[in-house]
């Protein structure tokens, strides 16, 4: 349920900034970028699920006159495992995590088709875990809030392409099965958009 609702809010935020309207002011530029990469979650909460396949999406943007840009993002991350062996009993393991994020980019132009960026802001964190073994299921979920930072280096192919690569850490305290744990990661992952 905290994962769904997230999207939401996600969804309705991306549709109020969407780049169409903002390209339509005219002295708006920005870029929605596509993600696709990898989440090393710490080993000792999330084990044996803490290297999960990662999916994101952003937008920045700024009016030509700021220094900085503003930033939306989502990532969503999830791993299964299910030949866990412990005193001859299968364990199935999955979990997920989903990080909406709000903060703030400095994008460089020291070329003309190159962009290095970094940034960072707020991260709300929605996790979930589940455990079966022996026909017994064993699920919990938190949100927390915490940090993230992030940079990387894209390309803007043609007029409105981007190509390149990000990474990234996040944070943020979380308690499942009564016990305390970290939502956040390191992350890494190619990235794909467009510039307007």
């Amino acid at each position: 349920m905290k994962n769904g609702a997230l999207f939401v809010v996600w969804f309705h935020i991306l549709m109020f900034f969407s780049p169409l309207a903002w390209a339509a002011l005219g002295d708006w530029t920005g870029n929605l970028n596509f993600t696709v990469g990898g989440k090393a979650l710490d080993e000792g909460d999330w084990e044996p699920v803490d290297e999960q396949l990662e999916l994101g999406v952003d937008v920045d943007f700024r009016s030509r006159s700021w220094p900085i840009s503003m930033v939306i993002a989502l990532r969503g991350s999830s791993a299964r495992e299910d030949d866990v062996v412990v005193d001859g009993i299968m364990i199935e393991s999955e979990g997920s995590t989903n990080e909406l994020r709000f903060g703030i980019r400095k994008i460089w132009e020291p070329a003309a088709s190159m962009y290095p960026f970094f940034g960072g802001g707020l991260a709300v964190i929605a996790t979930e875990f589940e455990r079966r073994a022996l026909g017994v299921t064993e699920h919990d979920d938190d949100m927390g809030a915490g940090l993230w930072l992030g940079g990387g280096i894209y390309w803007i192919l043609g007029s409105h392409i981007n190509l390149g690569f990000e990474l990234g850490y996040s944070q943020a305290r979380i308690s499942f099965f009564g016990q305390k744990g970290e939502a956040g990661g390191s992350h890494a992952a190619l990235l794909l958009g467009y510039h307007w």
